[in-house]
């Protein structure tokens, strides 16, 4: 596959402005791909040269060789496949030598793909080679592999007219090429790449210092931010948080860069992935922590890949690759010194100070102080702006039971409590509202029950970001769509959910819309808690049984939870 590479001194495979007008004008007529965010990541990779020697999407033959040996055909060290896949239907229309138009999202188009081969995925094959395991549920990317990935893959080299767009942080976005002149500019020579998407603080700064110190290196940090939605608030959060972070440094030792990276989570081979992607951008020595690239490396769950693995590949390839690997070396704020010290090099008497990651976000959800030997006054400020505490957050109250059990009132005397408050927008997202004006065309099949409680939420999502608060009364009678509700509105604030648990037989007693009736004597299909199942939140917030309790009553549990938990004073 010799087509796969280009001369090193190539900065991107973006053709003359008069090959573009060519290319525009034959897209017109050819078979064209909207690629979704990550394929548009890994597109912006191929044209830039970030994924330098590859010219295009990997055929068959370099597929099957990165899976097996980490290297392309031609022997030079790959460790991951970067493949353009496509659903069976599409890859039965092209044949070699068949031309694709690829367009962002939007139907933009961003370059030309000439087909030099059309495979189906080996999807098992791929997840042990790349990740260690088959199990989707062991391992989050092999579970995205699976769900995610269509089954065809098309290789083949690429022209590009353009870079996917972006209209934020601009100056931020620079290329390999852009990066290596601005290194040459400032006579830097050795270069440490520094790979991140968590939130940095002091300890992070004594760790790049001291690393950069010993490889006497200047440092690009290069956050991968690739996937983040520009719509979400925590994206520009953090690139804030990142300057905020480098004017924390001597001037003309540190530069910022974001890179549009879609992340596999793939271990030591991610480590190795990134490594050559930072030697792409100018940089002689890279950082690689212990866990890089698992992908429970930020949580407390336990580490996929052995500790120390992806040091020992990046490091044992140096030679090969030609960059150094720098192990990331943990910092713990000792009392007694009031300074940072490594980890290893901290005395047993001496108290090691440190906040994880949870604890940093209950500092903030309950306002309280933030020590200044964690983090810089500027990073707090920024984090404090973007969180603020509970009750200057949006929230949403999520109401479920089946009909009858008293969702709606409930719903209806906390909107009257909250507008008394005043002290934040309220909206009513009750079910038969919604059904009515937002999900008029579905049925009452599973999937599209579950459709029309991910719509309630997606609306309650932007509620809550907005700092609303946002009270949703459906039935929603299904699991997955409940959690898929509490994951995407739990990033921009409170969550709260309420299990309506009044008895059915109180729910057909009350019965004032006819439902129960119609489904006993078999008018009707489909009611939940009769012919259709209702199943039971597994860990809600709030369990109320208005068999028990008055609307009035109800509320007021549900008021004195949310004071407990700084939502409301």
């Amino acid at each position: 596959m010799n087509s796969l590479f280009s001369t090193p001194h190539a900065e991107s495979l973006l053709v003359h402005f008069r090959r573009a007008e060519q290319l525009r004008a034959e897209a017109v007529q050819l078979p064209s791909r909207d690629l979704n965010q990550r394929q548009l990541c890994d597109l912006e990779g191929l044209l830039n040269r970030a994924f330098y020697p590859l010219n295009g999407f990997l055929c068959q033959a370099d597929y099957t060789s990165v899976l097996q040996k980490m290297r392309l055909v031609d022997g030079t060290i790959w460790p991951l496949p970067i493949c353009l896949d496509v659903d069976e239907a599409f890859a039965a229309k092209l044949e070699i030598g068949s031309r694709v138009a690829l367009n962002d999202g939007e139907g933009f188009l961003l370059a030309v793909l000439t087909v030099e081969d059309i495979w189906p995925r080996d999807k098992e094959a791929e997840a042990e080679a790349v990740y260690g395991t088959t199990d989707a549920r062991l391992h989050p990317g092999v579970q995205a592999l699976f769900t995610q990935v269509k089954d065809w893959c098309i290789g083949g080299r690429l022209e590009g007219l353009t870079l996917p767009i972006h209209y934020d942080f601009r100056d931020l976005r620079l290329s390999p090429a852009e990066t290596s002149r601005r290194f040459l500019q400032q006579g830097w020579r050795r270069v440490l790449g520094f790979h991140t998407k968590k939130y940095l603080h002091c300890a992070h700064r004594e760790m790049v210092l001291a690393a950069a110190r010993q490889a006497s290196c200047a440092i690009l940090l290069q956050p991968a931010l690739g996937l983040e939605h520009p719509g979400n608030r925590e994206y520009y959060t953090q690139v804030h948080c990142y300057q905020e972070f480098v004017r924390q440094f001597p001037a003309n030792m540190i530069q910022l860069g974001i890179i549009p990276l879609a992340e596999r989570h793939a271990g030591p081979r991610e480590a190795l992935w990134h490594a050559l992607i930072r030697r792409n951008y100018g940089c002689t020595h890279f950082m690689v922590a212990a866990n890089h690239g698992d992908p429970f490396a930020d949580s407390d769950i336990e580490s996929f890949y052995p500790l120390g693995e992806a040091q020992q590949l990046v490091d044992s390839l140096a030679n090969e690759t030609g960059i150094t690997m720098v192990p990331e070396q943990a910092m713990g704020y000792v009392e007694e010194r009031a300074c940072y010290v490594p980890l290893d090099q901290a005395g047993k008497e001496e108290t090691v100070k440190s906040i994880s990651s949870k604890e940093l976000r209950r500092r903030l959800e309950w306002d309280l102080q933030i020590p200044e030997w964690f983090s810089s006054p500027g990073v707090v400020a920024e984090l404090r702006r973007s969180f603020p505490p509970r009750f200057k957050q949006g929230f949403t109250v999520f109401l479920t039971g089946l009909s009858g059990s008293g969702k709606s009132t409930i719903a209806k005397v906390l909107m009257v409590r909250f507008m008394e408050m005043r002290d934040r927008p309220v909206t009513l997202l009750d079910g038969d509202i919604v059904r009515k004006n937002l999900s008029s065309e579905l049925n009452f099949s599973q999937e599209h029950r579950n459709l029309n409680v991910t719509r309630i939420g997606y609306v309650a999502s932007e509620i809550t970001k907005n700092g609303g608060i946002a009270l949703c009364a459906p039935i929603a009678p299904y699991e997955e769509s409940r959690q898929e509700n509490r994951r995407q509105i739990s990033r921009y604030g409170g969550y709260i959910e309420v299990y309506v648990a009044t008895p059915l037989e109180i729910c057909e007693q009350r019965d004032r819309k006819g439902l129960y009736a119609k489904a006993r004597s078999g008018l009707v299909k489909g009611v939940t808690g009769i012919s259709d199942p209702y199943i039971p939140p597994s860990k809600p917030e709030i369990m109320i049984d208005t068999s028990r309790l008055t609307p009035t009553e109800a509320v007021q549990e549900i008021l004195f939870y949310l004071e407990e938990q700084g939502y409301v004073r």
